[in-house]
């Protein structure tokens, strides 16, 4: 079938095309796109910055779909409302074989690395279409934002006596901030931004926000915020260098860093210092089909509220006109794309 897609051609260029869509293949089924998530990794490939990206490219892989049809024996049927998990790894991989399937060597992400969901309609594996009871469609498009906290919080071993900073209060910093309620003594958020800042203290859990400038002592505002000492487990979604660098000497002596947010470049920390603190170092890359049943429990249950976070909503008819305005406003909270 032939359909419209709209292609990251470049950077900054945005263009609606027509493409064909082949049947599905065996263990394939078609699903009709209903929202798109934009997520941070959409914003930094229309900048040109993105990790592991070649244009051009359809974007597209916080997916709330409805299933129009099935290619062989499956658990979901047509007509059926699922979040779209876009990790399409080799089974037989090493990483995959031992559960690692968010970072198998042959990895391929929907929107990433191969063309995603802006567009109506599209092919997927039954094994990455995740069935909900009573989710709606916009919690839906945040499922896979919302796996990368919880996947995050489960790297991290976050135990009931850890002082907690998570620096970076975007959409995956909230999304890790979801999953730490209840899990830790104190949880402190750090922002350059006040007005993203503004919106932490309505999250549970949180206990204290520091907005980073260059005139805040920010080592000394955190002891203060943190109960005198430094965070035990330090969560950096920033995707920012300096930030990143800055964990190795705000951590505590025997603590843990997750990095959640990567840039283009390396990460380089002083050795002595390294060693002094025993730090452990972790990144996080993705989640895995489990913690994607596990938030669409979470958010059916209750336990995690999603209502506040859609700021902006495009119509997929104004994505090319309006994407560069959206991600721009610094009101910007969470863009939901609407079919």
């Amino acid at each position: 079938m032939t359909q419209p897609e709209i292609v990251l051609a470049g950077p900054g260029r945005l263009e609606l095309r027509w493409g064909e869509l082949s049947d599905p293949g065996p263990g394939e089924a078609r699903v009709r796109v209903r929202r798109i998530g934009v997520c941070g990794t959409d914003i930094h490939a229309f900048h040109g910055r993105q990790p592991f990206f070649e244009y051009p490219r359809i974007l597209g892989h916080e997916l709330a779909a409805e299933v129009l049809s099935v290619n062989g024996d499956s658990t979901v049927q047509p007509g059926e409302t699922v979040a779209v998990e876009p990790y399409l790894n080799d089974p037989d991989s090493p990483a995959s074989r031992r559960g690692k399937t968010n970072c198998c060597e042959s990895l391929r992400v929907l929107g990433v690395h191969c063309d995603g969901g802006m567009r109506p309609e599209i092919n997927v594996p039954v094994s990455k279409l995740h069935l909900a009871a009573s989710a709606s469609l916009d919690q839906l498009a945040l499922v896979e934002m919302l796996c990368i906290g919880q996947h995050a919080v489960n790297r991290s071993r976050v135990g009931k006596d850890d002082v907690i900073l998570v620096s970076g209060a975007g959409p995956i910093g909230l999304s890790v901030i979801s999953f730490l309620k209840g899990r830790g003594k104190r949880l402190v958020v750090a922002d350059l931004s006040e007005k993203r800042l503004a919106f932490c203290p309505e999250m549970p859990g949180v206990d204290a926000t520091i907005q980073v400038g260059p005139e805040i002592d920010f080592e000394k505002s955190l002891r203060e915020a943190s109960g005198g000492g430094l965070p035990d487990l330090v969560f950096d979604a920033t995707g920012s260098r300096a930030s990143m660098l800055s964990t190795f000497t705000l951590t505590a002596h025997g603590g843990r860093i997750v990095f959640v947010g990567l840039f283009q470049g390396e990460v380089v920390f002083d050795d002595p210092n390294f060693h002094r603190r025993e730090l452990t170092v972790m990144s996080s890359r993705n989640a895995t089909s489990s913690e994607f049943a596990q938030v669409i429990a979470a958010m059916e249950s209750g336990e995690v509220d999603t209502d506040p976070w859609i700021t902006h909503r495009i119509p997929f008819g104004d994505v090319t006109a309006r994407f560069g305005e959206v991600i721009s406003d610094p009101l910007l909270r969470k863009a939901v794309i609407e079919m």
